[in-house]
């Protein structure tokens, strides 16, 4: 494509060259650079693209896109005595290159329905589900999510909750060539923050919920909210946001955008609403908007994630009736409230509950269902992640469960003792008195089972649809659900 339709609208300006040489691909890992290429020098947290210019030029780089003069010029390049390369110049490398992504890729997202939702829960949910519900009913889908990116049925693994801004198009390209109507999005406070998601154009925004999470990252709540907010700040006229009005912070979410709001609620007067009628292990049965559906979704978080995705189907057009049967055919995304049934009539739920809300959440939902079931709780947290919620966990998993077994999740460089101390800080003496607390995962999952007597229900919270753990640098292999299914075998 040629250099002056790729940099339309993007804020950066040619330097020297010609704008209408043709680029073959765009990238900003230098390590990615072939001959043709144009390379965005992003700074980033780890380095600094601008140090990697030379690299790319010598790799054969027809185009230095870059936001730092000074910095530039400390490289001693010259671009008029740079034969054959275009240097432009930009004052945000990061929005420069989401804008010029999209361009590249002929900006898929206007020619399919681009649907996002962020919140600190339920994101992965609610987009699986939608995804899954939309193909259910008939239309080609695309999904980005923390699991897996999907295009139609096709799926690959996916590495962030908010991809960077070429894969993003990279894969709406691919939807749009495989006939895709709709595609289902996780949208990271992250991931807007560092302007992944600019030149996306959305159909429909959900805000799910907010609690504290990513504090290592963004250091105050007041800023994490700001992130969130700038999602739906950026929705365009023609677009609808779809607002859980039960959360304390969903008007400051839309008090700025210009899209239509819809509201639901689990609690009170709302454009949606849903009332768990009965639950159990199996499912529950929700009216919503006056009509009545079974799920085999569990747990009350599990009612707003339908209701959200209820809401959007119908604002985008879709009738009730069919969503409603669309949702009675539901089953839970992998790694969210998974139930392993095994002997002695234990139960052990996987989830990924990684944050004080989402795991007080899960341990009342299985006190709500079963409360005469004795429960254990099984959690770490992660490393080099958020400490503040460490000790408020710790003192979650108290106040809910009758055992505690407190191990390591994805530890990175941290030490995983280090971290349960953490944890520990947050419970009080009869806390404590309930607690175990053991470095190695697989050990704890196995002292978890034998302590468990006949109708007691495990929940191992923290890892969910993950088969690694990360200690150190390094990525291992470690899948739960295997791991229990070899206990049970034994038992």
């Amino acid at each position: 494509m040629r250099l002056d339709k790729i940099i339309r609208n993007s804020g950066a300006a040619i330097v020297t060259g010609s704008g209408s040489i043709d680029v073959g691909n765009i990238c900003s890992d230098s390590r990615k650079v072939t001959g043709g290429s144009m390379f965005v020098a992003v700074k980033g947290f780890a380095s600094d693209g601008h140090d990697y210019i030379p690299m790319a030029l010598g790799k054969g780089a027809r185009v230095i896109v870059y936001e730092d003069q000074e910095r530039f010029d400390s490289l001693g390049l010259h671009p008029e005595q740079t034969e054959g390369a275009v240097f432009v110049k930009t004052s945000s490398a990061r929005h420069s290159l989401a804008i010029m992504a999209a361009n590249f890729y002929d900006n898929p997202s206007e020619k399919l329905t681009l649907v996002g939702i962020t919140g600190t829960n339920g994101k992965t949910t609610t987009v699986t589900l939608l995804h899954r519900m939309f193909t259910a009913m008939g239309y080609s889908c695309g999904l980005l999510s923390t699991i897996a990116n999907y295009v139609g049925n096709k799926g690959t693994e996916a590495v962030n909750t908010t991809s960077d801004p070429l894969t993003i198009n990279s894969l709406l390209n691919e939807m749009v060539k495989a006939g895709c109507e709709y595609c289902f999005m996780e949208v990271s406070s992250i991931g807007v923050e560092q302007e992944r998601i600019a030149g996306l154009k959305y159909k429909a925004g959900i805000f799910s919920n907010l609690t504290h999470d990513h504090l290592d990252y963004h250091k105050t709540f007041a800023e994490y909210i700001r992130c969130k907010k700038m999602y739906f700040d950026n929705l365009g006229k023609d677009a609808v946001a779809v607002i859980n009005a039960d959360d304390r912070n969903a008007q400051v979410m839309v008090q700025n955008t210009q899209a239509r709001v819809v509201t639901y609620s689990c609690r009170g007067m709302a454009d949606h609403t849903c009332k768990v009628m009965e639950q159990s292990f199996d499912g529950m049965l929700l009216k919503i908007d006056s009509r009545e559906t079974w799920t085999g979704l569990i747990g009350r978080h599990n009612a707003y994630n339908i209701l959200a995705l209820y809401s959007t189907a119908v604002e985008l057009g879709a009738s009730a009736e069919e969503v409603l049967v669309a949702i009675s055919r539901l089953r839970p995304a992998p790694g969210r409230l998974e139930n392993m049934r095994g002997p002695k009539d234990i139960s052990v739920i996987i989830d990924y509950a990684h944050t004080p809300d989402a795991l007080e959440n899960v341990l009342k939902t299985l006190k709500e269902i079963a409360p005469d079931r004795p429960l254990i709780c099984l959690f770490g947290c992660g490393g080099d992640r958020d400490r503040t919620k460490r000790p408020e966990m710790g003192g979650i998993a108290q106040k809910y469960s009758d055992r505690i077994i407190v191990t390591s999740d994805n530890s990175r460089s941290e030490k995983t003792s280090d971290i349960m101390a953490d944890i520990k800080a947050g419970m009080d003496l009869s806390g404590r008195a309930k607690s175990l607390f053991i470095e190695d995962r697989e050990e704890a999952i196995r002292t978890a089972v034998m302590l468990a007597g006949e109708g007691t229900t495990i929940l191992l919270a923290g890892k969910g649809h993950e088969t690694y753990q990360i200690i150190g640098s390094e990525k291992r292999h470690f899948d739960e659900k295997k791991i229990v299914e070899d206990i049970f075998n034994t038992l």
